[in-house]
């Protein structure tokens, strides 16, 4: 082999780099219903070690960011804690065709943050040992929905009602019974699971009480060719995202 000087060898190895595929960094602005709020950060972490992308999350109600996004918002990705409303982002062309898909289904508790609070949790709804019962606005938040229909299927709607008090989102209804605003309240199983100072009680409620809450993402218009918003879609759907989604207690599409 031809002896290639020193000098010379430096500038093939320079060319070499310069000509060697590189992977840039984006960033995915994304849209996230407010319960999964602790899941996503999770997620952004391995997703940012994984892919070298970052995330940058805005948080509320469904209901809330979906008008957020008919007004313009600078979102890539939609993920609802619904499916009217990506099916409604999709059918009013602001989202990608054939993007949506579910990403977790939502389990819906009774909560009360003092241990031993109650037995049984449609016992406790009848008894009413509460001054106030938190839950989301019905009208934004599809687990204030859920818990509008567990009131009705106990058949307590006309005896509570004066005792609810509405959230904007399921991340203030959580809030409010955390802080002790309110002694009970319809909140996310996964909120339980992410709170540092303990179980407390709860009512697991069972699935025939209210409609499934399937949670669906879609990639929408503005980030149909961010190379990051594709890469977290898919990544939403790896093995690896699947354990944490179910870690921090939601169903998974099959």
């Amino acid at each position: 082999m031809a002896h290639i000087p020193k000098k010379t060898r430096g500038w093939l190895l320079a060319a070499l780099v310069a000509l060697s595929p590189t992977v840039s960094a984006g960033e995915v602005a994304v849209a996230v219903a407010a319960n999964f709020t602790d899941t996503t950060k999770s997620l952004a972490e391995l997703f940012r070690k994984e892919t070298g992308h970052t995330l940058s999350a805005s948080f509320g109600s469904t209901g809330k960011l979906y008008a957020q996004i008919k007004n313009g918002a600078p979102f890539d990705v939609f993920m609802a804690a619904d499916v009217r409303r990506p099916e409604l982002v999709e059918s009013e062309g602001d989202g990608v065709a054939a993007t949506r898909f579910t990403y977790a289904r939502g389990k819906l508790v009774l909560w009360n943050p003092r241990p031993n609070a109650f037995d049984k949790g449609a016992d406790y709804l009848q008894q009413q040992p509460f001054a106030r019962l938190a839950m989301a606005n019905p009208k934004t938040a599809p687990y204030g929905l859920a818990a509008q229909q567990v009131i009705e299927h106990v058949g307590l709607l006309g005896e509570l009602q004066p005792k609810l008090v509405r959230g904007d989102s399921i991340a203030q209804t959580f809030q409010f019974v955390a802080s002790g605003n309110a002694q009970a309240g319809f909140v996310a199983l996964s909120q339980v699971k992410a709170w540092p100072e303990g179980k407390g009680t709860l009512w697991s409620i069972p699935q025939d009480f209210y409609q499934p809450i399937d949670q669906q993402a879609i990639l929408l218009k503005r980030g149909q060719n961010n190379e990051a918003a594709a890469a977290w879609l898919d990544f939403l759907k790896s093995p690896a995202a699947i354990r944490i989604i179910r870690d921090y207690g939601y169903d998974t599409a099959d």
